[in-house]
């Protein structure tokens, strides 16, 4: 079995030695890299007792965070069904607010955290607001997008020990390109795809992987590990 609560141990002493969140990085894949057909299309790589795994990576997170475009490609709910456990705080990257105000995290149980810029929309902005949703109003990076630097202390502040990253593409990039992966849980399908590699060329950068394990489950294989620094 992955050893969820092995690999989470110490997040409370990591973020308190680091000032942020102990990030999971999770993702499925196809056997060439793929996570996706195309931009904007949902693929649904995992299995069922992968799937499952998944929602127990969930339930044991603190927060869990996809990019607004995962959200407009899968409307995802980012709790945990297939379980028992406790749903997750969701995140969402979403400069520009683009978070539809029918999306299916502003009727879960818990109202998404969205982090936007400061010159995003306000009345957008009260929209969300008065369907629960809390604005996280963080500077830019040097690409104009949400700081995750700043994301991460904003998480720390709000009492986030333990964040679990799903997607997609780009989210999994820079969060690698900013070394700030701890743990990796990745399900890897037997299927080629030849769609959207899971990591762009930019945030390649060479790292070990200490601690590594790997299980079948069904059809699929999971690959785990923590990040060396």
């Amino acid at each position: 079995m992955v050893p969820i609560d092995e690999l989470l141990a110490d997040a409370p002493a990591h973020r308190q030695r680091t000032g942020r969140p102990l990030v999971t990085l999770s993702y499925a894949q196809s056997l060439d890299g793929s996570i996706a057909a195309r931009t904007d299309s949902p693929l649904r790589l995992s299995g069922p007792q992968a799937m499952s795994m998944t929602h127990q990576l969930r339930a044991a997170h603190d927060a869990i965070l996809v990019g607004i475009g995962t959200v407009l490609a899968d409307d995802p709910r980012l709790n945990v069904r297939l379980v028992e456990g406790t749903d997750p705080q969701p995140v969402v990257l979403d400069s520009q607010l683009r978070l539809p105000l029918e999306a299916n995290l502003l009727g879960g149980s818990r109202r998404p955290w969205i982090a936007t810029l400061p010159g995003a929309d306000p009345r957008k902005k009260g929209q969300l607001e008065e369907r629960g949703a809390r604005l996280l109003s963080l500077p830019a990076d040097e690409r104009g997008r949400v700081s995750l630097i700043a994301l991460m202390g904003c998480l720390d502040d709000l009492g986030v020990n333990s964040l679990m990253v799903e997607g997609g593409v780009r989210v999994i990039s820079s969060f690698l390109a900013y070394n700030l992966v701890d743990r990796l849980v990745v399900t890897i399908a037997p299927l080629i795809v030849g769609g959207l590699r899971a990591v762009e060329r930019d945030a390649i950068i060479p790292r070990n992987i200490a601690n590594p394990g790997s299980e079948r489950l069904g059809n699929d294989l999971i690959v785990w590990g923590e990040i060396s620094r």
